[in-house]
């Protein structure tokens, strides 16, 4: 081998040994001190899964016009955690609603993940010099090699007056409204008010903390809530820093004790073997397991193929595995016997259930299934399934694209 060979191995070695040290499994340290936690939990009400009223959106438009009223209706606090927040039109509106109830006397606080918005700072510098409280989540450091620089936040939570929450798939972007050139942008969010909004609020106060090194403590962000409806709400979050995957355990529950039929649309297939293995064995079993993703990438030439790499061993044990055709599918829902449903900011990846913080919304009530039910029916209607017979028959030169990009599935 030549001296250009040499080097060629000697950084492709070299690239391999870091991506796997990224990505390994993270040391899980509470986010909170033992007394702080403590300290937060007081302040929820026993049983406060129980009595929330949700509203569940497929579009952007109709969460907008929401959650601008519901800012323009906030008398305390309003709390606010996305993982993308974009300066454009849409993230203008809410930035200006935000500013005017600052000047009004609303403790309004804006968090945001650093790494992912780092074009954005002069913004979030405007916000702040208008009375805003905002922090970026994970500072990151140049050059980009501590490990801890890998641990992002990926969740997307607003609190309102400690009563009102949003969680769900959908960030601060005019693409999320107008769509792709090729297509929709296909998300999910939901609205909650309700007693579970008080779990939201622990969310986003820990991950504060742990931007800020300080814990706001007001009792006003833990009011008493009455029942608004009748439905029971489990929040759930996870992450390398806190709990650890807990969706991705939850998930595997979900799995094992589905009967009839469990579903689930996500924009990525890149399960981890955990996963791959309860998706497997649930359709052996005779469980209805179907996925839904997108047939086109809205990034990047390798993260269509990574997914597509994991495709042959899903069917083989009976897994459906359906292409998104009207857009771009960016839900994260699943659904499982008319009896659970989910809704959050967890993918089907190895970042998601690993190395980023998430949340999600775990709902334990029927109506509310079928409803999450037939978003999923929607979109399979806009929808083809990989046909097993001929899936072994596609190109060889996808077949080398796709065990490429599994190499480096982890981090897309």
């Amino acid at each position: 081998m030549n001296s250009l060979g040499i080097i060629f191995s000697s950084i492709a070695v070299a690239l391999a040994i870091w991506l796997a040290w990224l990505t390994s499994k993270p040391s899980v340290r509470p986010m909170l001190k033992p007394s702080q936690q403590k300290e937060l939990h007081d302040k929820l009400r026993p049983n406060c899964t129980e009595g929330n009223s949700t509203k569940v959106y497929s579009e952007f438009n109709p969460m907008l016009d929401d959650l601008l009223d519901d800012i323009d209706n906030a008398e305390s606090h309003i709390h606010m955690q996305f993982f993308k927040f974009e300066t454009d039109y849409v993230c203008q509106r809410i930035g200006d609603a935000l500013i005017r109830k600052a000047e009004q006397g609303v403790d309004v606080r804006l968090m945001y993940d650093h790494l992912i918005n780092l074009k954005s700072r002069w913004y979030y510098n405007y916000l702040s010099e208008h009375g805003i409280q905002v922090v970026g989540f994970g500072p990151t450091r140049l050059p980009f090699l501590r490990k801890r620089d890998n641990y992002r936040n990926h969740r997307k939570v607003v609190v309102v007056d400690g009563h009102i929450g949003y969680l769900g798939g959908m960030n601060i972007a005019l693409r999320y409204l107008e769509g792709l050139d090729w297509g929709p942008w296909c998300d999910t969010q939901m609205r909650i008010e309700g007693p579970a909004a008080a779990q939201l609020q622990e969310v986003f106060l820990t991950d504060w903390w742990y931007a800020t090194g300080v814990l706001p403590d007001s009792p006003k962000f833990f009011p008493d809530i009455q029942p608004r409806g009748s439905r029971h709400i489990e929040i759930v979050s996870s992450g390398p820093i806190g709990n650890g995957p807990t969706i991705m355990h939850r998930t595997i529950q979900l799995l094992e004790q589905s009967k009839d039929y469990i579903w689930f649309l996500s924009p990525y297939f890149i399960p981890t073997p955990e996963v791959m293995e309860a998706l497997c064995a649930t359709a052996r079993r005779g469980v209805d397991v179907r996925i839904l993703v997108p047939g086109r990438s809205d990034r990047g030439v390798f993260i269509l193929p990574a997914s597509m790499s994991y495709v042959s061993q899903a069917l083989a044990a009976g897994v459906k595995i359906g292409l998104f055709d009207s857009g771009y599918l960016h839900s994260k829902n699943i659904v499982s016997d008319d009896a659970v449903a989910h809704v959050g900011s967890t993918n089907i990846d190895p970042r998601s259930y690993l190395l980023d913080h998430e949340v999600g919304a775990f709902v334990y009530d029927t109506d509310f299934a079928l409803e999450i039910k037939q978003l999923f029916l929607r979109d399979e209607a806009a929808s083809h399934y990989i046909d097993p017979t001929t899936w072994p028959q596609r190109p060889i030169y996808r077949k080398i694209t796709e065990r490429v990009a599994r190499i480096i599935s982890s981090q897309l």
